[in-house]
């Protein structure tokens, strides 16, 4: 059987100059290449991926809890740069400078958020939420999701109050309802299960309004970032059954970003991560060794 994750080596809170705590979990060796996990939608530090790959490469995998969720504390309104402003002060105290990035799923804003301000030195994003606020998607969305997305533009305070509304077993629903069988074969394994609702009680544990609902507002607005100006290796990855992130699996993402090497992987959808692992993580320390 394949070990899609494990239960972290390490974990931890780093306390920032405000006083909010930071939480984070850790995979591999502490000498080891330093990549910094941008987790999905509401999952917590502890759910982090391949580790037989984390061990073969040689790869220090750190998960972090963005604020409000598992054990890092809320910061009400917080921006894109404020989290990358987070992870700064992490990596300082945490003694490893400009780690190649992973982003999954909606971590994926995140990590742009982290490259844009200098802090990564290679990005991955894998399954990426793809900023479909964007005009060229507006005619190509579902009507469903057009609306929020629209809602989360024009009326954010509104869009948080409903997302806010959410929990850990409407969250899980909706990824099992939403995911095609290559995906259910993962996300239904006992142990990955396990690991992934315990990673959404997890995020969900300060309630949807502390994390998860100021995340996903930002993630379906109009990103902040320059992408025409990331100067960084970056592979963008989709599996080609994935319909859930991306309106065109990552195509104009890719054109935005100069060099980005888009990889659409056949068989597999978005669980990419967990089933990908190793070549994920051998591209990115190549790009960040370069």
């Amino acid at each position: 059987m394949i070990v899609h994750t494990t239960t972290p080596s390490r974990l931890g809170e780093t306390r920032l100059p405000d006083g909010r705590l930071l939480g984070w979990a850790e995979w591999g060796p502490q000498e080891g290449t330093p990549v910094l996990l941008c987790p999905g939608a509401a999952t917590s530090r502890s759910l982090g991926f391949g580790p037989d790959a984390v061990a073969t490469l040689g790869v220090r995998l750190v998960s972090v809890d963005r604020p409000g969720l598992g054990a890092s504390t809320p910061a009400p309104g917080r921006t894109f740069a404020d989290f990358a402003a987070d992870v700064r002060e992490l990596c300082a105290r945490r003694g490893f400078d400009r780690p190649a990035v992973v982003g999954n799923s909606q971590g994926a804003p995140f990590a742009l958020a982290c490259a844009e301000a200098g802090l990564a030195s290679a990005l991955a994003l894998v399954s990426a939420a793809d900023e479909v606020a964007a005009p060229e998607f507006a005619a190509v969305l579902p009507a469903e999701l057009r609306a929020l997305t629209e809602r989360a533009v024009h009326d954010p305070s509104g869009a948080e109050e409903f997302f806010a509304g959410f929990d850990a077993e409407s969250m899980w629903d909706m990824v099992m309802d939403g995911s095609p069988d290559c995906d259910l074969a993962v996300y239904r394994d006992p142990g990955f299960s396990a690991a992934y609702r315990r990673a959404l009680d997890e995020g969900f544990a300060r309630g949807a309004a502390a994390g998860y609902a100021r995340d996903t507002v930002l993630a379906m607005g109009q990103w902040p970032f320059a992408l025409g100006s990331l100067a960084l290796p970056v592979d963008i990855w989709y599996g080609e059954h994935d319909t859930a992130h991306s309106p065109d699996n990552g195509a104009l993402l890719a054109s935005r970003i100069p060099g980005a090497r888009r990889r659409v992987v056949p068989g597999i959808g978005g669980a990419l991560l967990w089933t990908h692992a190793e070549e994920i993580l051998t591209s990115l320390t190549h790009g960040a060794a370069r």
